[in-house]
């Protein structure tokens, strides 16, 4: 099953509609109402939607960690520094992502951009 994304609020929308032109099925947090969750129910949100989180929050980096160091079951988070990453790096990075990995490779997994 090819990966489905979910873009949180601090990840430019330019990405979403990059990914969108390529064909790449993506939901962001705004679109799904759910941009003053707490970082832990956001990564249950995209959980619930099988959805692999994207971020450049550090906080759901910590969050995620945590998990796998808890056995705590998530669907997956590409998480790219706010400072390292650019949109068209990104946008090709995560379709790159969507298309080597299987949704089910990115559970409990975190995968850093830029590749």
């Amino acid at each position: 099953m090819m990966v489905k994304l979910m873009m949180d609020v601090h990840v430019p929308r330019q990405i979403a509609i990059g990914l969108r032109i390529r064909g790449i099925d993506v939901l962001t947090a705004q679109e799904d109402s759910a941009t003053t969750l707490s970082d832990p129910d956001l990564l249950d949100r995209a959980t619930s939607l099988e959805r692999v989180l994207v971020s450049q929050d550090e906080d759901l980096l910590i969050e995620a960690a945590r998990r796998q160091a808890y056995g705590e079951v998530f669907a997956g988070l590409v998480y790219a520094d706010q400072l390292d990453a650019n949109i068209g790096q990104m946008v090709n990075d995560l379709f790159l992502v969507c298309h080597v990995f299987d949704a089910n490779d990115m559970y409990n997994y975190v995968q850093y951009l830029p590749l």
